[in-house]
């Protein structure tokens, strides 16, 4: 249920009603925007008199919510939320770029690929350090030296960083990261998600392979119910009949999320095609649709990289794709970050 109040309202009269509802067992979401203040009830609220409530002279409006996501709701928080990290920011107007490989390798790889991808406008730089890979042969990563490479690219470019995190045990290992990634096999990994919801760090959550949209909100309330409010969506295709690809990117997510929720929306087009000559045309579609930023793969020497080279872009690939959409995003009235 959300409750409106009137412009006018006093505090201590909004404050009197917020009390009668924590008397009867509900928690109170308060969101104040620049020309609304509400609050969202969240609990069984079968029990509370819509009419009474609508009669208090602080109210303007009484609304029931059959959404089962509550803090992720965009009627509980009609304004976008604006989710920092560094210096850059996603959401309300800001673009922000997330670059670099799919797994760290070397101390050379990683600062080359940091400082190329900066100096085309990125700003952030990804790099995977535990990897969760289909097959138990592949290369996973190299776990606590990948996250000690990030943070020397990090020192040597100011860069914040993105990374994976795949179990609630290395928590102390990502204390120092910018924005923890949970990727699309652990969209519902529910104790993961609670646990990274207790830390005071932006959360970048990406779509799992075959999950709805409510899902993905779902997944997103599990990290806010914890008391972090800093969540990024990811979508970075699904699975679908189509195999010349390796997922399907589901561009119709962006704006579908954006009526749903308040939360910034990013597109990774690296995981959703899989093929390099496609990622420059599905970003600019990105873009087109209203996405907040991007997440695209990049690699010093694609053919020789430990993981997922088939879909990574050059630096100087990479550079080109930048061009191509800094008048796009001018363009929507999008400011790069």
């Amino acid at each position: 249920m959300i409750v409106i109040f009137k412009k006018d309202a006093s505090q201590a009269a909004i404050d009197a009603l917020c009390r009668q509802f924590e008397a009867q067992g509900l928690k109170i979401h308060n969101s104040m925007g620049q020309h609304t203040h509400l609050v969202g009830l969240i609990g069984d609220t079968s029990a509370v008199d819509v009419d009474l409530v609508r009669a208090n002279a602080a109210v303007e409006e009484v609304k029931r919510v059959s959404e089962p996501y509550k803090k992720a709701n965009r009627k509980f928080h009609p304004e976008d939320t604006v989710v920092k990290v560094g210096g850059a920011a996603f959401g309300g107007g800001h673009f922000s770029v997330i670059a670099g490989p799919c797994s760290v390798e070397s101390e050379q790889q990683i600062e080359f690929v940091a400082q190329s991808v900066q100096e085309s406008g990125a700003a952030m730089l990804r790099g995977g350090a535990f990897k969760p890979r289909t097959s138990p042969y592949a290369f996973q990563g190299l776990r606590a030296d990948g996250l000690a490479l990030l943070r020397h690219a990090r020192s040597k470019t100011g860069l914040p960083i993105v990374t994976e995190i795949m179990n609630p045990a290395h928590i102390p290992l990502f204390e120092d990261v910018d924005l923890i990634q949970v990727g699309a096999r652990n969209m519902q990994n529910f104790e993961l998600l609670k646990a990274v919801g207790k830390l005071n760090v932006p959360v970048l959550l990406k779509r799992g392979l075959s999950s709805t949209l409510e899902e993905l909100v779902m997944s997103a309330e599990y990290i806010m119910a914890e008391g972090n409010p800093n969540v990024v969506l990811c979508e970075r295709g699904i699975r679908t009949f189509e195999t010349s690809m390796r997922n399907t990117l589901d561009i119709s997510a962006v704006p579908m999320l954006k009526k749903m929720t308040h939360l910034p929306v990013v597109i990774d087009p690296s995981h959703a095609a899989g093929i390099a000559f496609m990622v420059p045309a599905l970003a600019q579609a990105a873009v087109a649709v209203g996405a907040d930023g991007l997440m695209i793969e990049t690699h010093n020497d694609p053919a020789k990289a430990k993981s997922d080279g088939a879909q990574s872009l050059t630096p100087d690939q990479f550079d080109a794709l930048m061009n191509t959409i800094k008048p796009e995003l001018e363009f929507f009235g999008k400011t790069l970050n």
